[in-house]
């Protein structure tokens, strides 16, 4: 496949369109049907789990998380912080607590983050918003038996840039064991040149400062010992597949704990939207990587 930087303005956004790409419905009916089910996921869990919602860890209107704790909430108990996607410009907390069901029944707490999506929020604060998330859900929660990061889309690109976060600037360093980043984007260069920026306005200088394949040696001397889950739908588009697996293999080569998965019969929406079922091939793994640790 050509290189990003040579393709016409045309055949780029297309690349960076999942909705064009799934096998199961036209584009505006996948969107629809996403946003749905999640939605009613998320309704779900918080009719069956013991939640805490709108939770600040900021001043900001927007830096609110939603919590969703096991029945035995009492002790020690893992979290997975779930940072959402929608192109750093839509989705909310509110419908991202569809995974928490089969998660909270094997006793992990689940914590939705919310954080101020364009045009109200740019690049940086959308990166600062998600690191002081996760460094006010650990200050909170000081005896859990580690955080786990999970994220989709733009929400892996947050999560991914978590881990590149100087934490000395927060004043805790956050246990984290885990991060399961699902189809997501790791540099943020190609996406200037399309019309997902059009809300955002980010300048090269800021998509680079804000590219996880760009801090990789960061993640190195902060979580060496982290376990990393690099996964992508195999009905994603080929620069989405690419970007999963450049960013893969940057980590493998610093010999970091890191496995990469191409989900079959999925698409960029089902691959994240099936985490609310146990048996589903994701809500395995992750269940695994925590439950065994």
């Amino acid at each position: 496949m050509a290189n990003w930087r040579h393709m016409e303005t045309k055949v780029l956004e297309e690349q960076y369109s999942p909705s064009c790409w799934s096998l199961r419905m036209d584009k505006d009916a996948v969107i629809k049907a996403h946003v749905k089910e999640l939605t009613e996921g998320t309704q779900r869990s918080r009719g069956i789990t013991h939640t805490l919602l709108n939770v600040s860890y900021g001043s900001e209107v927007g830096e609110k998380l939603d919590i969703y704790l096991p029945s035995k909430s009492i002790g020690a108990f893992p979290l997975l912080v779930y940072i959402h996607g929608g192109y750093w410009q839509e989705l909310s907390k509110e419908e991202s607590g569809f995974l928490a069901a089969p998660l909270v029944a094997k006793g992990v707490a689940v914590v939705a983050v919310g954080y101020d999506i364009a045009p109200k929020g740019h690049m940086d604060l959308m990166v600062s918003q998600v690191r002081r998330s996760v460094a006010f859900i650990s200050q909170q929660y000081p005896l859990s038996r580690g955080l786990y990061l999970c994220g989709h889309s733009a929400g892996a690109h947050l999560a991914a840039m978590v881990l590149s976060t100087a934490w000395s600037e927060y004043g805790v360093k956050p246990d984290i064991k885990g991060v399961f980043l699902v189809s997501g984007v790791y540099d943020l260069l190609p996406i200037t040149r399309t019309y997902v920026n059009l809300p955002l306005q980010m300048t090269e200088e800021v998509a680079l400062r804000n590219s996880p394949m760009q801090h990789v040696q960061e993640v190195k001397s902060v979580f060496k010992n982290c376990r990393i889950v690099v996964a992508v739908a195999e009905n994603d588009s080929l620069e989405f597949h690419r970007q999963s697996r450049e960013y893969f293999q940057s980590l493998q080569e610093l010999g970091l704990n890191t496995s990469f998965s191409v989900v079959a019969n999925t698409d960029h929406f089902d691959v994240i939207e099936r985490l609310c079922q146990e048996e589903y091939v994701l809500t395995q793994m992750i269940l695994e990587v925590i439950l065994d640790a």
